[in-house]
């Protein structure tokens, strides 16, 4: 039986995995685009007897921040008011190894009701319409709804296309440097 030699088609792909770090502003940048050309992620909060709950949700951002409509009596606001830490997964559509891009986002969440001095800030960027009219709401009236509102800490940020160009696919971002 002859060997085939297997034919990859994106070569840079194999190992070894290059080590390069983006710059931050790099990094934001890539990061930012990742925020503003998805809609959906998946907020991981803990549960009342330790346990993590994962809810998927569609968000809006504000910079480094990510927002999402909340119900006071959600199981997601409830494991809020407990513990404020969440992660948060958000990734584009994936094809292959080639196209995965991604990011855990990882901060704290605090709830905004709609009468909270910072809520027009945060309602005048959400993208609330798609909501409404899911809800069958008229469009002429905006929501009450609270908003949560993720400072976001720490990104773990994964785009696999970064090899072909010597950086590892991996990269750290932290607020603070």
């Amino acid at each position: 039986m002859d060997e085939q030699k297997e034919t990859l088609n994106n070569p840079w792909l194999a190992p070894p995995k290059p080590a390069g770090l983006l710059s931050r502003e790099a990094l934001e940048d890539r990061i930012l685009n990742l925020l503003s050309s998805q809609n959906m992620a998946v907020i991981a909060t803990v549960a009342p007897d330790g346990s993590p709950s994962a809810t998927p949700v569609r968000y809006s951002s504000l910079g480094m921040e990510i927002m999402c409509t909340s119900w006071n009596a959600s199981p997601k606001s409830r494991n809020l008011r407990l513990d404020p830490r969440v992660s948060v997964g958000i990734f584009a559509p994936l094809v292959g190894p080639a196209s995965s891009r991604g990011a855990q986002f990882f901060g704290a969440a605090r709830t905004l009701e709609r009468d909270h001095s910072e809520a027009d800030r945060y309602w005048s960027v959400f993208r609330w319409q798609a909501d409404q009219v899911e809800n069958r709401r008229p469009l002429s009236e905006p929501p009450n709804d609270p908003l949560t509102v993720i400072t976001v800490d720490r990104v773990l940020y994964t785009e696999h296309w970064l090899r072909r160009s010597g950086f590892n696919p991996r990269q750290l971002w932290r607020r603070n440097g």
